[in-house]
């Protein structure tokens, strides 16, 4: 039982690591929400913006100028949290796939073993904080930002609402805390 339970949190892990990653890199944060019929789809992420034809599927894609470059606090905020998420995500993958009593390694010392399965587990607890942390920060920051144009009777023509970038990293969250 200890073995099944073991294999199927790291699965868990691993998906839950790999949803975190995806996350981080793709573009789709926020998405446009027009109701009107719109000839392109608009996605906003955390390294680019990009732009989709609806008509003959041609994506163009706008990188945001520098890392650097003075860009909306939630871009920064989300960066960073999801970039340390990855990480310790990644440190715990590791780690807890040596600490598996399936993997030889260290087979002649199971108190060891089991430290590094408890080590791996606070390590991706943490990182699935920091990961839930970020992706709600930027879902409710593109919240406040509609609600407040909204409230000012301000229409620029189009309004965001929050992309599949942001419930997978939701999701990876998740699934890493659940997995630890």
């Amino acid at each position: 039982m200890s073995a099944a339970l073991q294999v199927t949190a790291f699965g868990l892990a691993l998906l839950s690591t790999l949803f975190l990653l995806l996350a981080t890199c793709t573009d789709c944060w926020m998405v446009n929400a027009d109701d009107s019929l719109e000839v392109s789809h608009k996605c906003r992420g955390l390294w680019r913006e990009c732009v989709t034809n609806m008509q003959d599927g041609v994506r163009t894609c706008d990188q945001y100028d520098s890392i650097l470059a003075d860009h909306p606090v939630k871009i920064v905020v989300t960066r960073t949290l999801l970039i340390t998420a990855d990480l310790l995500a990644g440190l715990a993958l590791a780690t807890l796939l040596l600490g598996l009593d399936c993997i030889k390694f260290l087979r002649e010392d199971p108190r060891v073993k089991l430290k590094m399965c408890y080590g791996a587990g606070v390590i991706l607890g943490v990182g699935s904080i920091l990961g839930l942390v970020g992706s709600v920060w930027y879902a409710v920051d593109v919240y406040v930002e509609r609600a407040t144009l909204v409230s000012h009777n301000v229409f620029l023509g189009v309004h965001y609402d929050f992309g599949w970038s942001c419930w997978l990293g939701m999701a990876g969250s998740v699934g890493c805390f659940a997995a630890s």
